[in-house]
């Protein structure tokens, strides 16, 4: 990071705090102009670990069971953000309970006399809109015994915090962080006796950010479905309060929701998640559902990509594949080296999966896990098809360099189900070769059939490979093809190391086959998701081998064992997300 760039985010942390210490002088607002509804979702189990005094953020587990949240020494910037930003608003609502309101009570007043002066880490637009957000939501489960002055208070914070971000929202990096101040500050303009003027223009400046931000294919530039999810989660949020006050929703928000609800029902698997690419989750529980029962945005026929993904999908599986370029420049901080990798669901059961985002778990993890080894792809002697530059000075950003420029892909119909064909120059530079990959599901939904090729294009791609070749000594480049199993799919290899048997707890059984030109085996694995202190031990299926040749071709399938039903009726119990 240049100088200009450390004194301009020094300058912005300098304002912040100047119009957060302004805010003072603002008069608390008399009340609500109508009765709040709640609209986020929680979870129960993280609820009751938090009335239990367990506060699991950004991977961090702290016992906290006499300590006020505020009292708590945060491990790291991101634990922070978490505990400020008041989405475990939501976990401590889905309980509902004396015991949560207690807690939520006590945490929401412990803020304000903490930090409501304006100190602290909490007052930057993205957090202070995601907090504004849940104390409108959840005012009536925080004010039911409240006396006097603590209405007051909170009412008076709300003041204080809307002014704020009517003064700072546009200080919000552009993407989800912006959606959030703007939409904090918009409902907040809503729901606020006396502070409706500043609503239009957070409306405006929400519209302008829906036609900078959302393309015309429904997606966004971090190329993130979860993150995709949160915005249209957001405009989904914010037409909903628009119309309860009997207003109409901008016809920018308006084109952005039907641009995006397609392309997140592209990106949903059949078990309801979504495919996890690019820093990404399976998303809050419900919470994609609610959204796209909120939008109003009926199905309708997708076709090719959306957002850069291929969706196959028959009889209740789903195949989805990262078949476009990585992001670019500030919207990669987050990216993955996964082109052309790919998940898939059967049923409830996700089966092939990538190892996910380790960013909750530190900064070795997160490296990991945006490596090309981390993904249901193809890997050329251990190198990323990107690489991940230095951190920038003062963050924890590394912008995605190198990475494919070209990506071609192709649909068509196959004689048993659907064809789709996608390749990538990544290794080009280094190697010569191109990989190129053909899926190929069944109509039936119970088999996949995949093709990798290696092959040199171009004549220059032939010398590159000769100079690789030379480099080697004439043994040959060293690839890896990766499946990632869900940790709950038991897997074991059979027929004398022909194929692998997995085994989902619906009680499926899927097998794994291959042409024999890669040596097979089963070796441990990750699985990173948020909300866990730990990763999660799994395995991967890898085919090994030695590409000696201008061209080499490796055949796979997965497909369902002969005995196992058409319909199966999946009635195994999850366990409960926290752990």
């Amino acid at each position: 990071m240049s100088n200009t760039d450390t004194m301009a985010s020094r300058w912005i942390r300098f304002q912040n705090r100047l119009y957060a210490r302004l805010s003072q002088r603002r008069k608390a607002v008399t009340g609500f102009v109508g009765q709040p509804e709640p609209r986020t979702i929680g979870s129960y189990a993280r609820g009751r670990q938090l009335v239990a005094g367990n506060l699991l953020f950004a991977g961090y587990l702290v016992e906290a069971q006499d300590t006020d949240l505020w009292d708590v020494i945060a491990p790291n910037a991101p634990f922070d953000d978490e505990r400020h930003g008041f989405a475990w608003l939501d976990d401590l609502a889905a309980v509902g309970d004396m015991r949560a309101r207690e807690k939520a009570q006590r945490w929401v007043w412990g803020w304000i006399e903490t930090h409501g002066r304006g100190q602290g880490p909490g007052w930057a637009p993205d957090l202070t809109g995601r907090r504004l957000i849940r104390w409108i939501n959840h005012a009536l489960f925080l004010l039911r015994g409240a006396n006097d002055t603590q209405s007051k208070l909170f009412f008076r914070s709300l003041a204080q915090q809307t002014w704020f971000l009517s003064k700072r929202w546009n200080a919000a990096t552009p993407g989800l962080p912006r959606f959030e101040a703007l939409t904090g500050l918009v409902q907040a303009g809503l729901a606020l006796e006396g502070l409706e003027a500043m609503s239009d223009p957070a409306l405006r400046a929400l519209a302008r950010e829906c036609d900078r931000q959302v393309d015309e294919q429904g997606g966004i530039p971090t190329r993130n479905p979860e993150e995709l999810l949160e915005v249209f989660t957001l405009l989904a949020w914010t037409s909903a309060a628009l119309h309860e006050v009997g207003r109409g929703t901008p016809a920018a928000q308006t084109r952005a929701i039907k641009r995006i609800a397609p392309t997140l029902r592209s990106l949903r698997h059949a078990d309801g998640a979504l495919a996890r690419f690019h820093g990404g989750g399976r998303g809050v529980e419900g919470r994609l559902d609610q959204a796209l029962a909120q939008s109003g945005v009926k199905p309708q026929l997708s076709t090719g990509l959306s957002m850069g993904y291929a969706r196959l999908s028959a009889a209740r599986t789903t195949v989805i594949v990262d078949a476009s370029v990585p992001p670019k420049g500030a919207a990669s901080y987050n990216a993955h080296a996964s082109t052309l990798a790919f998940e898939l669901t059967s049923g409830r059961r996700p089966l092939i999966v990538n190892c996910g985002s380790g960013e909750s778990f530190g900064l070795d993890w997160r490296r990991a896990g945006r490596a090309t080894p981390s993904h249901s792809t193809l890997c050329l002697d251990g190198y990323s098809s990107a690489r991940l530059t230095e951190p920038l000075k003062g963050t924890a950003h590394e912008a995605l360099v190198d990475a494919p420029q070209d990506v071609p892909h192709e649909f068509e119909e196959a004689f048993e189900g659907t064809r789709f064909m996608v390749g990538h120059d990544g290794y080009t530079k280094v190697f010569g070769l191109t990989h190129a990959r053909t899926f190929e599901l069944r109509f039936d939904g119970r088999e996949l059939a995949g093709e990798d090729i290696l092959l040199t294009a171009t004549d220059k791609a032939k010398r590159q490979f000769d100079r690789a070749m030379d480099s080697s000594g004439l043994k040959g480049i060293a690839f890896d093809i990766r499946f990632h199993l869900h940790p709950d799919v038991d897997a074991a290899i059979d027929l004398g190391g022909a194929a692998v048997s997995m085994a989902l707890k619906s009680g499926e059984i899927w097998v794994f086959r291959h042409d024999g030109v890669g040596k097979l085996s089963v070796e441990p694995s990750v699985y990173l998701e948020k909300g866990r202190l730990k990763p999660r031990a799994t395995k991967q299926i890898v085919l090994s081998g030695r590409a000696m040749e201008y061209a080499t071709r490796i055949r796979w399938t997965l497909s369902k064992a002969q005995d196992t039903a058409y319909a199966v009726r999946d009635l195994h119990r999850d366990e409960p997300e926290f752990d």
